[in-house]
């Protein structure tokens, strides 16, 4: 097997099953409740938290690069302990390891921009548990890749697009932020560069966001205009206002990364005005 993408059925790893498929690799992917039926990928069932199986998925595919694209939230065990398990499992079969990380290990409060060599400092659990992973994979797997990004946007199925539809039509109660800046990053942009360091002799620490820092409301927008809705219906709020934890204002410096590779990170003005 040439790739496995862990956490493939989800929104992220379906694209990276897809684009590795039509790059002719091998190609694998582990679900944590339902298949996808990738017509050209074999499928394996896997829990992170599971020892035996990972060794047993691990054994059966004999990948020579392992994907983690899987996002279980706030649960340390899922969240934190599950990528190192899985980071002692790809040093112990001889496999390579991109693992996928979040700006959410930064606070956004002593800088808003942050590059490579900037050490985590996250004020969420989810946080926590992705900077917990994040140092245990360098510990126990040095030559693997960890690769932060930010909200993932494309082809209208992220959780982002789905919220902007849902509150233009009414059919949600909420806000879109102001004052709430992150660096989106196209789902298929973001696939290609992780697919590409995973094929290259990288390692380390690795920003993987769009060029465009947005607010929420902006992202909202630019979805809004894209897909011929009414961004006037869009509502507004401030985040320093409201009751929700986390950091505020987090960008991703991806420019140090993004020198090294062919993988184009458009900013958010651009693969949204174009239709992707």
């Amino acid at each position: 097997m040439d790739v496995l993408i862990v956490g493939g059925s989800g929104f992220l790893g379906s694209e990276l099953v897809r684009q590795a498929v039509a790059a002719g690799h091998t190609t694998a992917a582990t679900f944590a409740t339902r298949p996808r039926n990738f017509p050209d990928a074999a499928e394996y069932a896997l829990d992170l938290r599971d020892s035996a199986r990972l060794d047993a998925v691990l054994t059966e595919t004999a990948p020579a690069i392992v994907v983690n694209a899987t996002s279980g939230g706030s649960d340390w065990p899922v969240t934190a302990e599950g990528p190192v398990r899985l980071a002692m499992a790809t040093a112990k079969y001889g496999c390579r390891l991109v693992h996928v990380s979040t700006d959410a290990v930064f606070s956004g409060i002593s800088r808003v921009t942050y590059d490579e060599t900037c050490l985590p400092d996250p004020v969420t659990p989810y946080g926590a548990a992705k900077a917990a992973a994040e140092t245990g994979i360098r510990l126990t797997a040095p030559g693997a890749v960890v690769a932060r990004t930010s909200l993932i946007i494309g082809g209208g199925q992220s959780v982002h697009e789905r919220a902007v539809h849902d509150l233009a039509a009414g059919k949600a109660d909420g806000v879109l932020f102001t004052d709430d800046i992150r660096c989106p990053v196209h789902v298929a942009d973001l696939s290609a560069a992780l697919l590409e360091l995973g094929h290259s002799g990288a390692h380390g620490i690795h920003h993987l966001a769009g060029a465009d820092a947005v607010s929420r409301h902006t992202l909202g927008v630019l979805i809004a205009q894209r897909d011929g809705l009414d961004a006037a219906r869009l509502p507004t709020g401030l985040r320093t206002e409201s009751t929700l934890p986390g950091p505020v204002d987090v960008r991703l410096d991806s420019s140090a990364t993004q020198r090294h590779l062919t993988t184009r990170l458009r900013g958010a003005r651009q693969f949204l005005a174009v239709g992707d």
